[in-house]
């Protein structure tokens, strides 16, 4: 995870360089197409697509898919080896994770974990490789920049939580009726004469859900990028410097290891939790 060797002027524009996404959108000149520098990028406004983050996860999502695919078409009834005995085990924790969880019952619950759990897994991973990976990747195929790790990307992280917030949404009212769910939300907890504060302290409630479990995984998968900027900046300062980032460069990349699995399991575990209580119906 050595720095690159970009014409960068400064370790401030190492670190921009490195945490700016390949962006798509619409310049300030009417014409669509991919930001060069930072500043075309936020001029873009909201209208924009991270295209390195969007890709990356694709990718990802399709690779895990075609993979489990791949061992249930194949799996054999005697003792399972290799891939499959893996899959099987992941199975068998998310399954157990959703039983210990989820009261209700709903099928969908337990590949909707499986699915968290693995794609934000795989995300984070890409944390594991070389900071200068994408942007050395950028610049042999002529781009400009380019992040590996959709997850350091809040539109990423915001998107999936958001999903899981409709999902909420559309259970409450399915297994409580559209009565039953504005009920909570007005009566709960302190009853028909404690409407207002019922509102605010339920309405935060639900709104607080996507918002933390989007801050959560953003907060410290950004925070674990930049400690990895950071050590590759030190390769640059010198060969005392450079053995001091090779030893640091491993331990964080050991400790990280436990992080991004840690972040999966918490956006699963929260999840299931949620969709739990969206099957539960107060009374």
């Amino acid at each position: 995870m050595s720095a690159e060797t970009h014409e960068v002027h400064s370790s401030s524009d190492y670190i921009k360089h490195h945490l700016q996404n390949l962006a798509y959108g619409k310049k300030p000149d009417g014409h669509w197409g991919l930001a060069h520098t930072a500043q075309e990028a936020k001029d873009m406004g909201f209208w924009s697509f991270n295209v390195d983050s969007l890709g990356v996860s694709i990718v990802l999502g399709v690779l895990f898919l075609w993979s489990f695919r791949r061992v249930a078409k194949k799996a054999s009834a005697g003792v399972p080896s290799g891939w499959q005995n893996f899959v099987e085990w992941v199975i068998e924790f998310i399954d157990s994770s959703v039983r210990g969880s989820f009261s209700g019952r709903n099928p969908m619950v337990a590949p909707l974990a499986m699915t968290v759990f693995i794609w934000i897994f795989l995300m984070n991973f890409m944390d594991l490789f070389a900071v200068d990976h994408g942007p050395e990747l950028a610049k042999a195929l002529g781009l400009p920049f380019f992040k590996v790790v959709p997850t350091t990307d809040p539109n990423i992280t915001f998107g999936m939580a958001i999903s899981i917030f409709f999902l909420i949404i559309f259970y409450s009212i399915k297994n409580k009726g559209l009565g039953g769910f504005l009920g909570e939300l007005a009566f709960q907890p302190f009853g028909k004469w404690g409407m207002p504060a019922n509102l605010l302290l339920e309405g935060v409630n639900l709104i607080a859900k996507p918002i933390s479990l989007a801050l959560r995984l953003f907060g410290n998968m950004y925070a674990g990028e930049m400690i990895f900027i950071l050590i590759a900046i030190m390769f640059g300062a010198g060969i005392g410097f450079g053995v001091l980032a090779g030893v640091l460069q491993w331990a964080w990349a050991v400790f990280h290891i436990l992080i991004i699995t840690l972040q999966a399991f918490i956006f699963m575990t929260l999840t299931i939790v949620y969709m739990d209580m969206a099957h539960q119906e107060h009374h």
